[in-house]
């Protein structure tokens, strides 16, 4: 998928035309709205961010824009650090939670370096500011029984259930994001030797291993009800909706809603919480931490760290075992 592509399909727009504009006419003659599109565009090309995170930053800037024209700010020699700290505290009055605004800044601050870079400006005015502090929160984690029952919860009368199934066998058996999963090619999936070849954030690549279980409903899937819903369409997405088009990440995430509604299961289960499982599961198990951040594709092992902090229970048996007054 082109970033244009994905522009438009954020706005809900038509890809029938030859260009998509990220932003509207009447906003594009003024700084700093002339330059988020060429921005973007670097996030995307050079820098190689994902696609859900530069529509994000495209979000920020929209935001950031709005503040710059208010205040008068036509050029970026015109930002003070002070009008910075203005922005967060507008950000603040709009009662947004302290990791958006957190985000908000760091998508200023790289605006600022790209100015910066390309002779813009003639110094970071950034570089002095301070984020705010974020709460780390611990994910919530389904037990290895409940994430067995939020699985077989899907009807077998469905006419969808061995998409379904499938999809949330998989979820568990490798811990992909949605949109991961949403994306995976049917060529990425290798039943012989049993792994996925999933594309990342960032467009990384990384192999998962996958268990027999749900490589075989992946197969009945294949073979069964992947041909009928494709119809004449030809789509080289592995997951396909009901008319044969690739299954977007919001319908891989009301997929796993309604599975956790059939069970009654109270809290917000998402598929990333199939991820929180499938990494914390693997440490219960005794699997190491340098392999579960490869498989879940995290670029810092602190990332993955939060998973050992979960797991209470393997805690107090190591407490228990090893402490010498237990």
């Amino acid at each position: 998928m082109s970033l244009d592509q994905a522009y438009c399909i954020s706005k809900k727009t038509s890809l029938s035309g030859e260009t998509c504009k990220v932003m509207p006419d009447d906003s594009s003659s003024t700084w700093p709205a002339v330059q988020i599109k060429p921005f973007l565009d670097y996030l995307f090309s050079e820098c190689g961010l994902a696609v859900n995170t530069v529509i994000a930053y495209k979000h920020d800037l929209q935001r950031f824009n709005q503040f710059c024209q208010q205040q008068q700010l036509h050029h970026p020699n015109d930002l003070k650090p002070l009008d910075i700290q203005n922005f967060a505290r507008n950000l603040f009055r709009l009662h947004l939670s302290t990791s958006t605004i957190a985000r908000h800044l760091v998508t200023v601050r790289m605006f600022m370096r790209f100015h910066l870079l390309n002779r813009m400006v003639d110094h970071d005015i950034c570089s002095l500011l301070e984020t705010p502090k974020t709460w780390q929160r611990l994910p919530r984690i389904l037990s290895k029984q409940q994430t067995i029952t939020l699985i077989e919860s899907v009807d077998p009368d469905d006419p969808l259930f061995l998409r379904n199934r499938a999809l949330l066998e998989l979820l568990y058996a490798t811990g992909m994001r949605a949109s991961e999963l949403a994306d995976l090619q049917l060529a990425g999936v290798n039943f012989q030797i049993g792994f996925i070849r999933c594309i990342g954030k960032g467009r990384k690549e990384r192999i998962i291993p996958v268990h027999e279980s749900a490589l075989e409903m992946l197969k009945q899937y294949q073979l069964q009800l992947r041909p009928s819903l494709l119809k004449e369409n030809s789509c080289n997405n592995l997951f396909v909706s009901r008319t044969g088009r690739p299954l977007s990440r919001i319908e891989v995430w009301r997929i796993v809603k309604r599975a956790a509604l059939a069970t009654g299961m109270a809290g917000n289960v998402t598929p990333h919480t199939l991820r929180h499982c499938f990494g914390t599961h693997l440490l219960q198990g005794g699997a190491d931490l340098r392999s579960v951040q490869e498989m879940l594709g995290h670029a810092d092992v602190t990332t993955t760290q939060i998973y050992t902090h979960v797991d209470q229970q393997h805690l107090r048996s190591i407490h228990k075992k090893y402490h010498p007054r237990s």
